[in-house]
């Protein structure tokens, strides 16, 4: 910025122009170096247990060494999880629940959020706020009276026990994005295709899905996210070693009274946390943007 810079009709005094590009020049190195420190802070557990992960049970148990570094790498402790028939199981488990939940989460978000944005009936704003507002229980408090309720459908110790509850943990937050989503869509699209002749059905397929495509992949990624990595529901209901998922497999398998086997633990960790790391790598943009969109409309 030159001192001839102008504010109006004043010229900016070549002074106040100094000022203002040091404290900028200030804030971004701030700004640098406080994210720069959580950024390390963040980073320093996962990168301990990927370090842990490639360890031997006896170079993880030995007093002398740096704990940062690996002296002898291996992928035994890989190569053990990815043969154990119990983690297979534990895996198909989460992979089985967590399909099911995105399947039946998103298809009533989506139901949910168009009939409260669009179709305009008497107390949607209402029913729009009520539906967020449960999202904020904390599942917590909620996991005691549910484990009766599912002990009268009989559904104690079964992975479609998870299939029920997950969506309602899920679809609350997913119907709030896609609110913000669909009520930032021109009503003029709505009301054309309603002139030309289409359905409801034909309006959400034809024109809703495919404009707000970015809302609809970041509230994916939220179900995905909550039955994945859900460990409190799975560790109340389910018991037995063939109905656990990953997160409460890994507990029961891998700790023996007080004997944890931290290179498996940590490699099975490592495991279980790829697939979201993949998907958030890749779908980062469209999460944010949809979180941004979900928070500003509706």
């Amino acid at each position: 910025m030159s001192a001839s810079a102008t504010a109006g009709n004043l010229p900016v005094p070549k002074a106040k122009v100094g000022s203002m590009e040091k404290q900028r020049r200030m804030a971004l190195w701030a700004s640098y170096i406080a994210l720069t420190f959580f950024v390390i802070i963040f980073l320093i557990p996962p990168f301990y247990m990927i370090i842990t992960s490639l360890k031997t049970s006896a170079e993880i148990s030995a007093q002398a060494g740096n704990p940062w570094i690996v002296q002898n790498p291996t992928f035994d402790n890989y190569w053990e999880l990815m043969t154990n028939a119990a983690f297979q199981r534990y895996f198909i488990n989460s992979v089985w629940v967590t399909a099911v939940t995105v399947t039946l989460s998103m298809t009533i978000a989506i139901l949910a959020a168009f009939s409260l944005s669009r179709m305009g009936f008497k107390g949607s704003q209402v029913l729009s706020t009520g539906v967020f507002l449960t999202y904020l229980v904390p599942p917590s408090l909620l996991f005691i009276p549910l484990f009766q309720i599912l002990g009268w459908l009989g559904l104690i110790n079964s992975t479609w026990a998870l299939v029920l509850l997950f969506p309602t943990l899920a679809v609350p937050f997913c119907t709030w994005i896609m609110i913000g989503y669909f009520s930032s869509i021109p009503k003029e699209l709505d009301e054309a295709a309603l002139i030309d002749g289409a359905s409801y059905p034909q309006i959400l397929i034809q024109i809703f899905i495919p404009v707000a495509l970015p809302g609809i992949i970041a509230a994916t990624i939220f179900a995905f996210t909550v039955a994945w990595g859900a460990f409190l529901y799975p560790l109340a209901y389910l018991y037995s070693a063939d109905q656990a998922t990953l997160t409460v497999g890994i507990v029961r398998e891998l700790i023996k009274g007080d004997v944890f086997a931290w290179g498996m633990i940590m490699a099975a960790c490592a495991m279980a946390a790829a697939p979201p790391i993949i998907i958030y790598t890749f779908l980062m943009d469209y999460y944010i943007a949809g979180l941004t969109a979900g928070a500003t409309k509706g």
